[in-house]
């Protein structure tokens, strides 16, 4: 599902894809779900975030699809994680723009135990405007 904050975003030219840095956030959703009136990573309480990535690298988009390289988060521990929200990292998370949240893929929930949890990007990519 794709947070209306960010369509907004992307009309008005405040969420750039190819030039923004861009990070995932592993999200036990035992206190959180999805809201469309959500717009930043502050809206998303901070013992509920798991883990997060880096910043995403070789992103592309290709006819209106955006993709990049999969995600290595290492040594996770905490609660289980049944989503991935996707997000413009703008250093504060009270302007750190909401993107995408996933809770329904291969993989998910995942359940922390210590060890590296890679996520690999569909290959259709992360999704298609």
């Amino acid at each position: 599902v794709m947070y209306p904050k960010a369509k907004q975003g992307f009309i008005g030219g405040d969420l750039s894809l190819d030039t923004d840095n861009l990070k995932a956030v592993l999200v036990d959703t035992a206190t959180y779900t999805y809201s469309a009136t959500h717009e930043f990573l502050s809206d998303i309480p901070a013992g509920e975030r798991v883990a997060t990535s880096a910043n995403l690298t070789s992103k592309t988009i290709v006819d209106g699809t955006f993709d990049s390289d999969d995600i290595l988060y290492t040594a996770v521990t905490g609660d289980p994680s049944e989503a991935l929200v996707l997000y413009q990292d703008s250093g504060v998370e009270g302007t750190s723009r909401l993107i995408i949240y996933i809770d329904t893929a291969t993989g998910l929930p995942v359940t922390p135990d210590g060890t590296n949890i890679n996520v690999a990007i569909n290959a259709a990519g992360w999704f298609t405007l």
